[in-house]
């Protein structure tokens, strides 16, 4: 996604003994690359990177999306412990050899995941978390870290900058590749820097890239259009008192639950706003008397215009379908054309 701007020094890597492998199989499936391909590559990676590494093929995504639906991962990794950072920067020459894609999974909270699966592999990091020191002015965080989590640390240290992000579903690594917005702040108001792997190089280089403002815009980063692994991220904070800053993620939290974000399975906001449309994209749609609108198992909420929640066995097809059907409305009844928030992968 960008060229590496500094090396990163060799980690030193958990000794085979010490080393934890979990073998599942949980699914049937005619695999876009053969089992026994992914399984000489995922020992081929573990020998030269040993690390803890949870390992299923078939896995069905379903499990690991706030919509609660998906069909099976050719192959579901996740990595954890020391050994974590080596381990992928292996799997990602390894795989970018043999032709064979890796989709990162964060906190699986803006996507739509077909039900056919996903073809390769499937990198979840939800093994890399927590925090990874403090920065002057600020902290550095683990990009599997859920926001919740990385804001209630900063809280506890008594830092003020990431209230806004208290009950948003998703990982730091996605927010920072997304640019998450809420209440009127984004991460790139507070991003200091991001770490990661380039995999356009082989082997990966390690890059630390400066937070540029000009480089972020509305739910837009750098990231979206480049190659890379995010590793970390440093944010900048400032000193408050902890009462006051969790009093106010708390209110958040309180308004994430009254907006009714969690009363099925969803991803949230649909559809961006756009400020040339005169008006957020949830109320176009409410304006149309479109809420209810069902498609199978998909329904645009009763209560929010810009939300389709899995009522009950729907699949990626009826929330495709239901999001497509939305946009295709509005178009014809106001000439606006709604950009998805949600990624429809593959």
């Amino acid at each position: 996604m960008h060229s590496p701007t500094a090396r990163f020094v060799k980690l030193r890597l958990l000794p085979a003994r010490e080393m934890r492998y979990h073998f599942h199989m949980t699914s049937e499936r005619t695999a876009d690359f053969p089992r026994r391909t992914l399984e000489d590559m995922v020992n081929d990676c573990l020998e030269g990177a040993p690390c803890d590494l949870d390992v299923h093929y078939g896995e069905p995504m379903s499990g690991h999306c706030t919509f609660g639906v998906g069909g099976p991962a050719d192959c579901f990794l996740r990595p954890s412990g020391e050994g974590f950072r080596a381990f992928a920067a292996a799997l990602l020459a390894r795989a970018g050899a043999q032709g064979v894609p890796v989709f990162v999974l964060g906190g699986g909270a803006n996507i739509v995941v077909a039900d056919s699966g996903i073809p390769g592999i499937v990198l979840d990091m939800g093994g890399w978390t927590g925090e990874a020191g403090r920065t002057e002015g600020g902290m550095r965080f683990r990009s599997g870290t859920e926001l919740d989590d990385a804001a209630r640390v900063a809280a506890e240290a008594g830092l003020s900058g990431l209230e806004f992000l208290a009950g948003m579903p998703g990982t730091v690594g996605g927010a920072v590749w997304m640019n998450a917005r809420c209440y009127g702040r984004e991460i790139s108001d507070v991003l200091r820097e991001t770490e990661g792997l380039d995999p356009a190089v082989n082997p990966p280089e390690g890059f630390r890239l400066p937070a540029d403002p000009a480089e972020f815009g509305y739910k837009r980063s750098p990231f979206q259009d480049r190659r890379s692994l995010i590793l970390y991220a440093s944010f900048r904070l400032v000193p408050g008192d902890p009462g006051a800053i969790r009093t106010e993620m708390e209110g958040y939290r309180r308004d994430r639950l009254d907006k009714g974000h969690f009363r099925f399975p969803s991803a949230g906001s649909v559809f961006k706003n756009n400020p040339a449309f005169g008006g957020p994209t949830g109320k176009i749609i409410d304006g149309l008397g479109l809420r209810g609108l069902r498609i199978g198992g998909a329904q645009v909420a009763p209560w929010h215009g810009n939300i389709i929640v899995n009522t009950g066995g729907a699949s990626a097809s009826d929330i495709r379908a239901l999001t497509l059907d939305l946009a295709a409305r509005v178009r014809a009844a106001t000439g606006f054309e709604l950009e998805p928030e949600i990624l429809f992968v593959p």
